[in-house]
């Protein structure tokens, strides 16, 4: 009797093991399930998913700067259209007035007076005669 008693000892102690290791495996399972571990899980997820995104961009963007740049300006341009139109005739009037009195600034005042007082010269083509 006194091996049949060992292996049952034996027995009980290996299913005690055995059932100590199964509710582990059960509690960690019913934690991961809990509300707050998904929630965990899902914004880990999406972080993941939202660094890879921001890296795929950064990446296109350092090969392609050119035209990103570009279909950017054009973008913002078109999302401004309206007043862009509004205004556009107004400042480049401004613009117009202001590079004219920088030319009339930067020519000095007696090239008028000088090129009235210069009369055309008149050709000597003795060909013509």
């Amino acid at each position: 009797m006194n091996g049949s008693r060992t292996r049952l000892i034996n027995a009980v102690r290996h299913s005690m093991l055995q059932r100590a290791q199964l509710q582990r495996k059960v509690g960690v399972a019913r934690d991961a399930f809990k509300p707050a571990a998904l929630v965990s899980r899902g914004k880990y997820r999406v972080g993941e998913a939202v660094d890879d995104a921001a890296h795929v961009v950064r990446q296109e963007f350092r090969d392609n700067r050119l035209p990103i740049t570009i279909a950017a300006v054009a973008g913002v341009a078109w999302m401004f259209r309206e007043p862009i139109k509004e205004y556009a005739p107004r400042i480049s009037r401004k613009i117009q007035d202001m590079a004219t009195a920088v030319v009339d600034r930067l020519r000095p005042t007696g090239d008028a007076e000088a090129e009235e007082a210069i009369e055309p010269m008149e050709e000597d083509n003795e060909a013509v005669q």
